[in-house]
């Protein structure tokens, strides 16, 4: 997507000549303000040029549409089968785009305002039990420089929740292992510092000391855990590697990029840790993120009640 320099507002002024400028001088817009990433932005695009599609086939223009408009073309796509996560998502672009119109003072009224959100259950996050994520730690083989590598990987993941993409991006200046925390650059450069246990810190002096040379050869990179050609580990090769590992272990369920961070979380609300402190780790801005994990912590409580209390 390219991106005029000059302000949006000046690149189509008055009336638009078509709804793709309008969508494209919305997206200029909000690219400026808040700095959003391709992803999101090429997802606001996709929403929108589908909503016009519909529009345009029923003689109606984007800007001009009624909030009857947008109820016909959400119940359109709930008939074809639109899951209700899919149409929330929609609504929320639609919304973003009809309020910033308004606030423009290029529509009389917001069409959106008084449209519900659909109802959505509460997803939640698929977690290891304590048993998988022993047998997952214990699977790479320790006596190769790789196998060390690996496990002190999951060891550190397990730790201390950090996102994949931050775990493959860790470098070494990032750990203090005389006072024993991570100093983690999370989303929007916030800084985190978060806490190794015993554990991860025996994991990590030991493959500081030997096995991180022996894979470098010779190579010189700041990354903490490089592969064999000297630079970081890629997302998707991590997860190959959990997934190898998974199966090793015996672990049948379907893991996802997520999987060992949600254990940490769930785990540690388990055992009695505070919520807060548990948002802070993580690094979510809002609690309300986190909250969801209390859910799953309470389930896993419900369980073993059930299961070990005499009248359960």
């Amino acid at each position: 997507m390219t991106h005029d320099s000059s302000h949006p507002g000046q690149r189509h002024a008055g009336r638009f000549d078509d709804p793709t400028a309008a969508i494209d001088w919305f997206l200029d817009a909000i690219w400026a303000e808040r700095g959003l990433s391709e992803n999101t932005l090429s997802a606001y695009r996709a929403d929108l040029l589908a909503l016009n599609r519909r529009l345009s086939e029923r003689r109606v223009e984007l800007v001009n549409a009624t909030e009857a408009d947008l109820l016909e073309y959400l119940a359109w796509r709930a008939g074809r089968g639109a899951k209700p996560r899919s149409t929330a998502r929609q609504l929320s672009s639609f919304r973003r785009f009809y309020r910033y119109l308004l606030r423009e003072g290029r529509i009389p009224e917001d069409p959106t305002a008084q449209i519900e959100m659909p109802r959505i259950g509460r997803r939640l996050p698929h977690s290891l039990t304590e048993a998988d994520v022993e047998a997952l730690l214990a699977a790479p083989d320790v006596s190769q420089p790789l196998g060390h590598r690996d496990r002190t990987m999951l060891e550190l993941l397990y730790a201390t929740g950090v996102r994949v993409s931050e775990l493959v991006n860790l470098k070494l200046s990032q750990v203090n292992l005389n006072q024993g925390v991570l100093r983690i650059i999370g989303k929007g450069d916030r800084e985190r510092l978060i806490p190794l246990g015993d554990e991860a810190q025996d994991w990590l002096h030991k493959f500081v000391a030997g096995p991180r040379a022996e894979i470098l050869a010779g190579r010189q990179t700041d990354y903490l855990f490089p592969t064999r050609r000297g630079g970081p580990m890629t997302r998707q090769s991590f997860w190959y590697l959990i997934r190898r590992h998974a199966r090793k272990a015996g672990i049948a369920r379907k893991l996802s990029p997520h999987t060992i961070r949600h254990a940490f979380a769930t785990h540690l609300l388990n055992h009695g840790a505070d919520l807060r402190v548990v948002q802070l780790l993580l690094g979510h801005s809002d609690v309300s993120t986190t909250q969801i994990y209390t859910h799953v912590a309470r389930e896993r409580m419900k369980d073993l009640h059930a299961r070990h209390h005499p009248r359960g």
